[in-house]
């Protein structure tokens, strides 16, 4: 910011506000203020002196007209003297962001805002300078301002508040609802799991497995569910957790493919688990309706159905209400249940009436404990499985504080402490309600006040009642009896000490969990829409309100509802949510065994007890119990999360969350690669590893289509970019991202680099040299044939052909590329960007348009010749030379891809009109002990005769600006004549070499005669002598060679080291 004087002469202004900051025109020190400031310390305070020292410079008087910039906060208005500076306030550490370096005024102190993924609503995500901008931008604290002296003090721009500091005192109207580990999470969690099977099947579990089992039962689930928790807890402290829950836990740590799978499943388990819990409320209700009425209102089943759909649409309403008054709801179901609780303890201690002994209870009893230990089975669900696929949806509220970790105040410390506390509480209060019930109540009892002993005579007597006066045998027998811990469900109420306290429990535990699953699933889905993993569920995430909720998946998690409270049978939906809770708890403890196996440097979780170990054990066993309690419910499960992940794998979302999967494949590729550099090489596992000289890939598509059909699931492909520049632009990691979109979208399985260099030739030997790890680096550099040779600078031209002699040096294969067009479609990509973008004026317009114009290029796909299909065309292999054989494992990988696999190959060799068969008989030996299914063989015996004149003419013609026309003189003359142009051809090499022309010249002649209608022509590229071939006659070779060819022509040379054998080692 640049403050002129004549600002300040305005109205005789003493001085001018700008920003923060006020420009005066007297001497002021800019330190001023600072030295009390609380937050310097005493230490600061003692060398105080020292500091007023060394800023000696700014107290002294300034030249006329000399402006100095102070902070507002800092200074008192001129007219008036300060006795002491006075102190600054500050807000909070946030507002000091911008707070410079004491290297420069561009550099800053490290603060969280730079590390922050988002930025505050309505402002400018802040971040730390480039070293671009570090290293060649103007330093404010070295630009003397106007009419200044370079003793003033720096200026600065003053940066915005954040969004804390300009709330505080204020605060927002619409500032979203904010929960802590209590409320948010351990009381949420609690009341999920205390839901409608600890009220209305814990004791028909009990009674049906014993206590024993039961215990047991209990035991294991929350074995599972602790298990889990320990790996949520670790997940959810490895960095800033957002809204979305468990799908947001698994997604960003085992990726899109599994956490989009998995998210639709929670969702869907959520949902289902609201039509469970509201079915209980239901059955309560009921039993009430014909308890009290004397008749169900329809049917038993059918008053089911009507009384969940109302309760849905009442708790619906809830919702949409907001989380406030969710949440409020949520702790007045938590007081009554804990009421509940204690009602019921008591109750199993006041001396049971005659009408209660009737329907089974007798207080405790040492004797009717151990009765009950043992299991009585009954039923199709009588068995261990059966009554754990019962009993464990009640487990599985854990996750309900991590479900709306959007609307927590520290989700990292809250998800840990409140799952974890949750889970010990209810899973005490489980063992206590199961053991009291099963010491207090017989199985079965018929509720008749006749069926009472007479006399201590219990012969015929059958049941656990008979040691206490009463005789159930004949209700036992039938199998009729109504009352007992396997016939009525509400025994919890008969046995409290005053029913309609546990009836007020049954309602708030079952309205708590359908509400908190009507909360968690809406949110949990949201959050899987708005990433865009999956089609057609944009709409559902969609948020509204202050809290951004998510009123269309509300109504969907209704209507998901509602179609399952349609079945009206707790036991059918209950073992339909095991699975799907189950799969989740299997991922995420895989998620926390993977991300630490994987040894990532970004897993770094801030909860410390957990284990690798338990979390993969806590994976198995979860799967094993899917399929023990019910198989084809788990195939199923998996079923749904195998095809949804290969749904996501397919589609490759453009999103990089960081993933353990990201990192376990690292481990993988670097493990590999080092294990690689131990094997010596061999030439049946030779690969052709290409480097091609691109540029941007996107310019030379058909370079890029062609190399990468034979390489794709075979060799390495590198796609290289030379940028001639002055090194001030040498970072390259946007354009990189594009070229590398660029090449996905293709579907080119292609690496991209690029590197620097003052001209063709530095910057592909230093590719050659530098390019790959280990065993993983090219063996073969591939480049488009330079077709403006004629027209381009000389030296370019001899760049070219030295880049084909350093690739020899160093040992590659050379492949040139020509096609009829040229290769290079970046002109006519160009004619597609806004003309706009020709004339424009100032670096940033500059900037901008070429990211749009580079953009506008990336994203446009031109196609090539090779992304068709070749059709039953023929691949013309001219083997002029052995090179070790890469010129026919080319083409032999082509015809192994789908595009190329009718065309036939044709191989043409030089040969002599007396020796014709046997030549050609010899050859197709070759290839058939190669292996290669190359059966036409085509003897060339014309390859000496002379060209044609007007062909010979042609090619001095091309090369008439590259002859010195020396007239014979001696080799110092020459090399004097040549000593700045060394591609310039003298007469006597052109004599020499006259031969050696005219042979090119020839086999075009034979080439344009033999393969007129080819897919591909493969010619042997010519391997010229570096000191006696200058690059002039060189490049006329190949051009000569591949001159007026109507079809791709390929010149091709390995490094003459065999690339095939028959041999078996």
């Amino acid at each position: 910011m640049v403050v002129s004087i004549s600002d300040l002469n305005k109205d005789n202004a003493a001085a001018l506000q700008v920003g923060r900051f006020t420009v005066y025109k007297e001497s002021v020190s800019p330190y001023n203020g600072y030295t009390d400031d609380p937050r310097l310390g005493s230490t600061y305070h003692q060398h105080s002196s020292t500091v007023n020292v060394l800023n000696q410079p700014f107290t002294t008087e300034p030249q006329s007209n000399e402006l100095v910039m102070v902070p507002l906060e800092n200074r008192s208005s001129p007219t008036q003297e300060s006795p002491s500076p006075h102190p600054v306030l500050y807000l909070n550490a946030r507002q000091h962001h911008r707070r410079p370096s004491i290297y420069s005024t561009l550099d800053q102190v490290p603060h969280y805002a730079f590390y922050a993924n988002t930025a505050a609503p309505g402002k400018l995500k802040k971040s730390r300078p480039s070293l671009n901008v570090l290293r060649y931008a103007i330093d404010e604290s070295e630009r003397v301002p106007p009419g200044g002296s370079e003793g003033s003090f720096p200026q600065e721009t003053p940066d915005k508040p954040s969004d804390e500091e300009a709330n505080v005192g204020n605060k927002p109207k619409s500032q979203p609802v904010r929960f802590g580990w209590v409320k948010g999470v351990m009381i949420r969690c609690m009341l999920n799991i205390w839901g409608v099977i600890l009220y209305l099947r814990l004791p028909w579990i009990t009674a049906q497995a014993g206590i024993g089992l039961t215990w047991v039962i209990i035991l294991l689930s929350s074995l599972v569910t602790a298990i889990t928790g320990l790996s949520i807890s670790a997940i959810s402290t490895n960095g800033k957790v957002k809204a979305g829950g468990t799908y947001f836990l698994i997604s960003r740590s085992l990726g899109p493919e599994l956490g989009g799978s998995i998210g639709l499943i929670f969702a869907f388990a959520n949902a289902v688990a609201v039509a469970m819990h509201t079915v209980g409320f239901s059955e309560t209700v009921r039993d009430l309706i014909i308890e009290y009425s004397g008749g169900p209102i329809v049917d038993p089943i059918n008053d089911i159905r009507i009384i969940g759909v109302i309760t849905v649409v009442v708790l619906l309403g809830v919702c949409v209400a907001g989380m406030e008054w969710e949440s409020k709801a949520q702790i007045l179901f938590f007081i009554v249940i804990l009421i509940s609780f204690v009602n019921y303890f008591v109750g199993t201690v006041i001396p049971a009436t005659e009408e209660k002994q009737s329907k089974g209870f007798f207080n405790y009893k040492a004797d009717l404990f151990l009765s009950n230990m043992v299991p009585g089975w009954r039923g199709e669900d009588g068995s261990f499985f059966g009554m754990f696929s019962i009993f464990f949806p009640s487990a599985t509220g854990i996750l309900a504080g991590a479900n709306i970790s959007g609307d927590l105040k520290d989700p990292a410390v809250a998800i840990p402490r409140g799952t974890l506390m949750a889970i010990f509480w209810t899973t005490i209060s489980y063992l206590a309600i199961s053991a009291t019930i099963g010491s207090c109540m017989v199985r079965d009892a018929s509720a008749s006040l006749n069926d009472t002993l007479l006399s201590n005579e219990t012969a015929g007597c059958e049941g656990q009642a008979c040691r206490y006066g009463w005789n159930f045998t004949e209700c036992y027998r039938a199998g009729d009896c109504t009352q007992g811990l396997l016939n009525n469900y509400q025994t919890l109420s008969l046995v409290s000490g005053f029913g309609p306290l546990v009836t007020a429990g049954i309602f708030a535990a079952t309205l708590s969990s359908a509400l908190a699953c009507l909360v968690s699933a809406p949110k949990v889905f949201q959050c899987l829409c708005k990433d865009n993993l999956y089609p057609l569920i944009g709409v559902f995430g969609k948020g509204y309100g202050k809290n951004n909720e998510p009123a269309w998946g509300y109504l969907l998690t209704f209507f998901i509802a509602v179609s399952f409270i349609l079945i009206a049978e707790l036991n059918v939906i209950a073992p339909i949510i095991s699975n799907f809770f189950l799969c989740s708890y299997a991922l995420i403890n895989f998620s926390c065994f993977h991300a630490s196996v994987t040894n990532s440097p970004g897993w770094r979780p801030s909860f410390r007890y957990y284990s690798r170990w338990t979390a993969l054990f806590g994976a198995i066993i979860s799967l094993v119990i899917m399929f023990l309690l019910t198989w084809w419910a788990a195939l199923i499960a998996l079923g749904i999360v195998v095809f949804l992940l290969g749904y996501v794998t397919y589609k490759k979302p453009d999103i990089n969350w960081g993933s353990s999967m990201q990192a376990g494949t690292y481990n993988l590729a670097l493990s590999y690669s080092v294990s690689l550099t131990g094997v010596e090489d061999h030439v049946k596992n030779f690969r052709p590893q290409c480097l091609i000289l691109t540029g941007p890939p996107n310019f030379r598509p058909a370079l890029v289509d062609f190399v990468g059909t034979f390489t794709k699931n075979i060799g390495l492909m590198i796609c290289g970019n030379i940028i001639m520049s002055d090194g001030k632009n040498i970072q390259q990691e946007e354009r990189t991202s594009r070229e590398v979109k660029w090449l996905n979208k293709r579907k080119i399985r292609s690496f991209y680099t690029s590197l620097s260099g003052d001209n063709l030739r530095d910057g592909a030997r230093s590719l050659m040299q530098a390019t790959g790890l280990g065993k993983l680096k090219p063996n073969t550099l591939f480049m488009g044939f330079k077709g403006n040779w004629q027209e381009d600078l000389p030296r370019n031209m001899d760049d070219y052909i030295g880049t084909i002699h350093d690739a020899f040096d160093i040992n590659y294969g050379v492949c040139l590329l020509r096609l009829t067009e040229g290769l290079d479609v970046s002109t006519k990509m160009k004619a597609h960007v806004n003309p706009a973008f020709e004339d424009h004026e100032g670096t940033e317009t500059e900037e901008k348009a070429e990211n749009d114009s580079t953009e506008t290029i990336v994203d446009e796909q031109v196609s090539s010749i090779f992304q068709a299909k070749q059709g039953k065309k023929t691949i013309d292999l001219y083997w002029i030379s052995d090179d070790g054989g890469l010129t026919l494992l080319i083409p032999y990988l082509l015809t192994r891809k789908k595009r190329w696999r009718q065309c036939r190959v044709r191989v043409f060799i030089i040969g002599h009109q007396d020796t014709v068969e046997e030549e050609r008989k010899e050859m197709l030996s070759l290839l058939s002990q190669f292996r290669l299914d190359f059966h036409d063989v085509i003897v060339i015996i014309d390859s000496e005769q002379a060209p044609l004149s007007e062909n010979v003419k042609r090619f001095e013609d091309s090369i008439a600006s590259y002859r010195l026309n020396d007239g014979l003189r001696d080799e110092a003359t020459v090399q004097e004549l040549r000593k700045d142009c060394p591609w310039m051809i003298s007469d006597r090499e052109m004599e020499q070499l006259k031969q050696k022309s005219e042979r090119k010249i020839r086999l075009n002649e034979i080439i344009q005669e033999y393969s007129t209608e080819a897919a591909l022509i493969l010619v042997s590229l010519p391997v010229a002598n570096k000191d006696s071939c200058p690059s002039g006659l060189y490049m006329a070779w190949l051009d000569a060679l591949s001159h007026n060819l109507k079809c791709p022509t390929l010149l091709i040379r390995g490094n003459q080291q065999s690339v095939l054998t028959f041999y078996c080692q």
